[in-house]
Order: C-alpha cells, then structure tokens, then sequence
C-alpha cells in the first residue's frame, strides 16, 4: 500500500509542476510522508463522488459570497475571499469521498489554498447547516463517520487522546501563546462599542484579567481550597497561590506537567500548589472552589455526568465552582454529537463542544449544582485566536525547526483559522459559567 501512496504523492507533484499557476502557496505542504500523513498523502479515487463535490462547491461559493479560483479560470469578483483551488481533480476526490475531513486533508496536502483563510472558512461558517442542500442531507451517511471506540474518553483513552495534542511540544505551544502559556479565551477590554481591543502586546494582561475573573467568581482568597480539574501550563493555579489559597491542580499531559512545576518553583509557589499527574474521576479530598478552563471540551459527552458529579462531590459545603467552556446552540450539539470531523482525527481527538442547555440538563440529573451566573464573550475567543494565528505564521520557520513539517504547520494554519471563523460567526461562543448548589 505504501508503494502506492508513493507512486500516487509523485504523481500529484508531477501534476502540479505541469498545472497552470495558480497563485503563490505560502507554505506548501513539501514532500509528504506516507507512514506520518496516509490519508493526506493518498488520494481517493471515485469520480463520481467528485463530480457531485465539484457541483455543490460551486453552489456553496455562490451561496456564501465565496470566491472560487480555479487553474486558468476567470478571478473572482473583487472584495471576495478566495478559495484558490492548486488541484481541482484531487481536491474533489477529497471532499465526494471524505466531505469536511477531505476538506481539511486537501489543505493539508495543498490541493487548495486562500490568501485570506480565516476569511474563507469564515464564509463557509455563517450557515454550516446549510451547505449541503436538504434535499441531499441524505448523502451525509456517505462521508460522516462515528466518533471511533478508541478514542471515547475512559481513563485510558482521555490519557492518550490529551497526550496526542499537548504533549506534542511545549516549545511548540511556546512559540505562539503569550508569555503566560495560557491556551484558553483571553478577556480583553473593550471599546465604546463593546468591541475586544486585541493586539498582541495586550494578551498577556487579557490572560489575567480572564483568570481573575474566575477566581473572582468562586471567592478564591487567603486560606481558600482549590481544585483546578486541567492545569494547562499552570498561570491560574500562579495567581491563586499569590491570592494566598492552596491548590490541587490535575493534568493528564506530562508536558504540561513538568513544565508548570519548574514555573510554580521558580514563582516561589511551588508549597502552595501541588501538580498532580491525574484523571478527574480519581480526585478525593473537600475544596472551597473548582476551577476548570476549557476542560469539558475534552471530556466527551457520556462523561459529562462523571465531569459534574465529581465536582459536586468535592466541593465543600457553600462552595462554588467555575467552568470556562467553549460553547454552541443546543441544536447544533444534538446534530453534530454523533459525528467524526477533522478536528477529531487529526487536533482535539475524543472532543466534544457542550451547550449551556446540555451543562444545566446535566447537572440537574445527576448533581445538585445550578448554573447561577453565565458570562459570554465569544468575540473576545476570535481575537484571540487571530493573534495566536498571526504569531504561528510569523514563526513557521522555528515550528519547522522543531521538526514539525509542512503538512503539520497547514494543519495548524487550518486549525487556529477554522477556530477563529467559528468564533467570528457566532457559531461558537465561550461562557464562564458560576456553579453552586441549588
């Protein structure tokens, strides 16, 4: 099989040189290894499939205001975002037989490409619902498949699905977050209009007053017990040590680990926090206040019961707990709960995007928690998303000399834009939502 992935890679890069150009790619994918990349380096082959893509891409670009370029073909209409198709014929093989997961491998492969890609994936994002027409919803069980047993979120399998996106190298994360290595919305100030005021010198101070506002909510002061269930690189458990509280604060990343240790030691903190390398289903103890930041995102639905209940249990009595979770419409979470998206095969494996509706159900069922207070900022998530977009792409040379090739950094490219349009169209929200029993 490999020997024909080769043979099909070669091929593709023949095509291209022979293909009229079609604009610059800015960082092309290279050469592309079968073993790391299989389904990006291989490419289907139903035409049939791909003459219904190249249909509906059409009538999507339409739809959507979304400029289509293809190889000799006339330029889009001026003010339009681009889709620069480089290969049409593989591009749609990609998209008939894998739908959105073919969308994303053909960028990875660079089968097509934008000048602008947050604004392309922004025009997709305004109606997803709508980008197949209803009458053709039925093909959806063609392309869509189940989230797969392997990566459902028992305590093995959450061990190995956080493992595959944040251990993957703290120098990594390093290069675009902040000096605070928080990996989670900032909070920005606003301007006259209600609009986040975001550039890159300010998003250190934005990760903070995103912090406090969570330890805010949960009263966490001198003497306070607190648990943080996902420890990222350990800037919350910091400022609630400075505060005077003692923290437990759980991971399941080694990276992570190791490094906010060495951060909490050299802050003179380290007695106060203590760094443990654990599921949350296996916490004990009575805490003051729960924190969590982007967490549940993580935990996959069939555990959100676990995920409250494990709150509810070790929350002192009076106690609150803070959850800061990525959000969408409830409608949108029933459609799309079933379903195995390129966000799930190649960046956040066994992930799943809760609503506010879906959190209150769940907490009423099986805790005696209620939501009290929910604080929204969604705008602040795209702005923070575009400076950690812009900072990735000002440093591709230093990703590539970590070792990360180029189907690798057009991954993440695709990863921090679609994110971004996400939050741009309100199709995602994030909420920081105030906990305590009813």
């Amino acid at each position: 099989m490999n020997q024909r992935i080769e043979e099909e890679t070669a091929a593709r890069g023949a095509a291209d040189r022979a293909a009229p150009a079609a604009g610059s790619v800015p960082d092309g994918p290279g050469r592309i290894d079968p073993e790391q990349w299989p389904d990006v380096a291989r490419v289907p082959r139903s035409r049939v499939r791909a003459a219904l893509a190249r249909v509906l891409l059409r009538q999507v670009a339409r739809r959507t205001g979304l400029g289509l370029q293809l190889p000799g073909g006339p330029a889009p209409a001026p003010g339009l975002p681009v889709l620069r198709v480089n290969r049409p014929d593989a591009f749609h093989r990609r998209l008939g037989v894998g739908g959105l997961i073919g969308f994303g491998e053909a960028y990875q492969a660079g089968d097509w490409d934008a000048d602008d890609l947050a604004g392309v994936l922004t025009a997709l994002a305004r109606s997803p619902q709508t980008l197949v027409p209803p009458r053709l919803q039925w093909l959806r069980r063609l392309y869509v498949p189940r989230h797969p047993v392997s990566e459902h979120n028992t305590p093995d399998g959450a061990r190995d699905n956080i493992r595959r996106h944040y251990d993957l190298s703290n120098d990594l994360f390093a290069l675009f977050l902040d000096p605070t290595m928080t990996y989670s919305s900032a909070l920005f100030e606003e301007d006259a209009a209600g609009r986040p005021v975001a550039e890159w010198g300010l998003l250190e101070a934005a990760q903070h007053r995103k912090i406090d506002r969570l330890l805010d909510l949960v009263g966490v002061g001198e003497g306070t017990r607190l648990l943080e269930i996902g420890s990222g690189w350990g800037e919350l458990a910091l400022r609630a040590a400075r505060r005077g509280a003692t923290v437990l604060t759980l991971t399941l990343s080694e990276e992570q680990r190791d490094l906010a240790v060495a951060k909490l030691d050299a802050a003179g903190v380290g007695d106060r926090v203590e760094v443990r390398l654990q599921d949350y289903r296996a916490v004990d103890g009575e805490f003051d206040a729960v924190v969590s930041v982007e967490m549940i995102e993580a935990v996959g639905a069939q555990y959100w019961p676990a995920y409250f209940a494990t709150i509810d249990r070790v929350l002192a009595p009076g106690g609150k707990a803070a959850v800061q979770a990525i959000t969408m419409a409830h409608e949108r979470v029933e459609a799309t709960k079933d379903t195995y998206t390129w966000i799930h095969k190649y960046i956040f494996p066994g992930g799943i995007i809760p609503s506010r509706e879906a959190v209150e159900q769940v907490t009423a069922e099986h805790t005696g928690l209620r939501v009290v207070r929910a604080d929204r900022f969604g705008q602040h998530y795209a702005e923070t998303l575009r400076l950690w977009r812009e900072r990735f792409g000002a440093r591709r040379g230093e990703v590539a000399a970590l070792g990360f090739d180029g189907v690798f950094r057009r991954m993440w490219d695709l990863y921090l834009a679609y994110s971004e349009a996400g939050f741009r169209t309100g199709y995602l929200d994030v909420q920081q939502l105030l906990l305590a029993r009813g």
